[in-house]
């Protein structure tokens, strides 16, 4: 069997996406989709599949990007809306705006964890010198970091509201990932990128990282996954080695 090693002679830093790779909140979010868009789709077209629809047409976008592409692969459109419509309200605004206070409601009630191969990871990396950061496009990709427990494992965090400040496009545009890179002070082809979703996946190869690994937690998608840019696809970080550089010792 292969060894899956991040090799810190050619890579100086890891960007993780964070949902799904760092906090466990992917299944959080495809139920709050299925629910909202359920209520949408009765009359109007079969159910969303909470595998197949939220990884092909939802995960790892921003929130309005996801609604716009899942209604265009059932042939559906409606309205753009605006930020303050009612939730539920059939615009682009009000579906994201259900999905977002059902999601909030799960994370307020049950909370976050992180995944302990990842937190594991990262303090491998730490120790051995390397930078990290952790990447979402979810408006809450800061807090669910912090409420995990593991903001101090990273140099850097940014989420959808750095996305919006800055005008940059979603993924599969690869500019969130070139901007962490950028800030780390670092080219992308010296950084890997991980992550769980098609569109992460895709963006890391546009963007010219130097490794960019896939999580498939359930072992599905891996032809895709390695179709779209994956160097390596596995089921859990736990697979991955790091080897090279170490920090010197303090005095």
């Amino acid at each position: 069997m292969n060894e899956h090693v991040i090799d810190l002679t050619t890579i100086s830093a890891v960007v993780f996406d964070s949902d799904g790779v760092v906090t466990d909140t992917a299944r959080g979010h495809a139920a709050a989709w299925k629910h909202v868009f359920d209520a949408f789709l009765r009359g109007r077209s079969a159910p969303f599949d909470i595998h197949d629809d939220y990884v092909r047409y939802v995960d790892g976008r921003p929130r309005l990007d996801g609604i716009r592409t899942f209604l265009a692969a059932r042939g559906l459109t409606v309205p753009e809306g605006a930020p303050d419509d009612d939730p539920g309200t059939p615009t682009v605004h009000g579906l994201g705006v259900a999905k977002d206070r059902i999601f909030k409601a799960q994370v307020d009630k049950y909370g976050v964890a992180a995944f302990p191969s990842t937190v594991v990871l990262l303090h491998e990396l730490r120790r051995r010198g390397a930078r990290t950061a952790a990447v979402s496009a979810s408006m809450h990709g800061r807090k669910l970091v912090g409420s995990a427990g593991v903001m101090h494992l990273f140099d850097l965090v940014l989420d959808g509201n750095d996305a919006a400040l800055l005008n940059l496009p979603g993924q599969p545009d690869p500019a969130l990932f070139l901007d962490a890179a950028g800030r780390l002070g670092l080219p992308a082809a010296k950084v890997a990128v991980v992550d769980a979703a098609l569109p992460g996946i895709e963006a890391g190869k546009k963007g010219g990282f130097g490794l960019v690994v896939a999580v498939a937690r359930e072992g599905g998608g891996s032809a895709e996954l390695r179709a779209r840019g994956a160097d390596v696809v596995l089921s859990d970080l736990g697979e991955l080695t790091v080897r090279g550089r170490i920090l010197p010792p303090t005095s």
